[in-house]
């Protein structure tokens, strides 16, 4: 348990930061799947512009690391492409 009024602080912001950041993150995992699990190349294609953007959105808040999610936009758009 945290002693001092800031460590006190610091327990309640952390959680509310993990919370928003789980939230962003599975997000992104959703949208990435929509991609990965569409019927057709043309519902791919059209669901691939909101998993761009959400997976940008976790770089942005440092969810995700920038390296990482170039990797799983190279990937969807091959995914995409085949």
């Amino acid at each position: 348990m945290p002693s001092s009024k800031q460590a006190k602080k610091r327990v309640l912001t952390d959680d509310r930061r993990r919370l928003a950041n789980k939230a962003k993150n599975t997000a992104m995992k959703s949208a990435i799947k929509k991609v990965e699990d569409a019927e057709t190349k043309e519902a791919a294609t059209a669901a691939l512009p909101n998993a761009v953007k959400m997976i940008d959105k976790c770089v942005k808040h440092n969810i995700l690391h920038a390296n990482a999610a170039a990797r799983r936009k190279s990937n969807l758009d091959q995914h995409v492409a085949s």
